[in-house]
């Protein structure tokens, strides 16, 4: 039940952004990212995220649905982010849009 209503609050928009993403990686744990250009899918790789999925592997309704594996698979701190790397001199953080916020699904199992 929690799982289909944040995939019906969240599903559309993280679709869109994975119809222009690079690449998902995720933490084994509760970390989803939806890279959106080549160096974030490189510094992912350095960082050691395994797995590490690339566009060019899966089509997006396989990147779509591997995504909500992994959120369904992760523990109660999960969330999911789009990560960009930022023009040179711009503060990185910005590069960061959350999609689900983490504990989305924590506040909503109390209703």
């Amino acid at each position: 039940m929690i799982m289909e209503r944040v995939k019906e609050e969240f599903e559309y928009v993280v679709n869109d952004y994975l119809s222009s993403a690079k690449g998902i990686a995720w933490d084994t744990c509760h970390k989803i990212y939806i890279l959106m250009d080549d160096n974030q899918m490189k510094l992912m790789k350095e960082y050691g995220y395994d797995p590490l999925v690339s566009s060019e592997e899966l089509s997006l309704d396989e990147l779509n649905e591997l995504v909500w594996d992994w959120y369904d698979k992760s523990c109660g701190l999960k969330f999911i982010e789009v990560v960009s790397t930022m023009p040179e001199g711009e503060d990185e953080i910005e590069g960061f849009v959350t999609v689900v916020p983490q504990g989305w699904t924590d506040e909503e199992e109390d209703e």
